[in-house]
């Protein structure tokens, strides 16, 4: 379960976050929407420990700021951020080294063969395009098996079959009873998937909607309304 209470960020008087609150239970697809400066990414890189804040997140219980809580969650960046002098196989090789995982050869062959990277174990991280950084981010969230995971539009730069792959992951995770945190503006890419979704503006949710309540009202069409109500 990932649970976000009172979360506050400031910068100066200006309040990107203010008193956010939210959660995402186990086995559930979280989708966090809104407009460009609504706050969601003060959110997101609060909640993967890139920003101080005011509040508290909880990653299963515990607070998200200690190592028992890291070791569980796993985070998909929006721009994947590559270490040039490394290869596809290095870098999957360092996250497990660093989370000291217990990982078979035929584990990593298995999600390699996933995103179609069994060939690019060679290239190094200043050789690879976007949508190949993309897959060896998710590669390398993915080997941690996390408990709760955060992916920030994480369909941006795939191809079509890496979409189709991580979609059907998504929801492998969901049945596994991980909690899933996706934000994202490509709403048509989400509306087989998600529980519940959260629409921020302005440094609030200003809405919150579960799959079961809304039956077959559109993800877009909730969304624009909220907002439009709004304006």
């Amino acid at each position: 379960m990932l649970e976000i209470i009172d979360l506050t960020k400031a910068y100066g008087k200006y309040k990107a976050a203010d008193n956010v609150s939210f959660s995402v239970s186990d086995g559930e697809i979280g989708i966090l929407l809104g407009p460009n400066g609504a706050g969601k990414s003060t959110v997101i890189k609060s909640i993967a420990g890139l920003l101080r804040y005011d509040g508290k997140i909880l990653i299963k219980g515990t607070d998200a700021k200690t190592l028992e809580a890291k070791k569980v969650f796993a985070y998909v960046p929006e721009m994947p951020a590559m270490y040039e002098a490394l290869t596809v196989r290095e870098h999957m090789e360092f996250i497990i080294h660093a989370y000291n995982l217990s990982v078979t050869e035929e584990d990593i062959k298995r999600l390699f063969e996933r995103f179609e990277l069994l060939d690019k174990q060679d290239k190094l991280g200043n050789e690879l395009s976007k949508g190949m950084m993309q897959k060896v981010s998710i590669c390398c969230a993915l080997i941690v098996r996390p408990k709760v995971i955060l992916l920030d539009e994480p369909m941006v730069g795939l191809d079509p079959a890496a979409i189709k792959e991580l979609k059907q992951i998504v929801l492998e995770l969901k049945q596994a009873g991980v909690t899933v945190l996706i934000s994202t503006h490509m709403l048509e890419m989400v509306k087989e998937l998600w529980d519940v979704m959260f629409v921020m503006d302005k440094g609030h949710i200003i809405a919150s909607y579960k799959k079961d309540d809304v039956k077959e009202e559109d993800l877009e069409d909730l969304f624009f309304h909220v907002t439009d109500k709004k304006e």
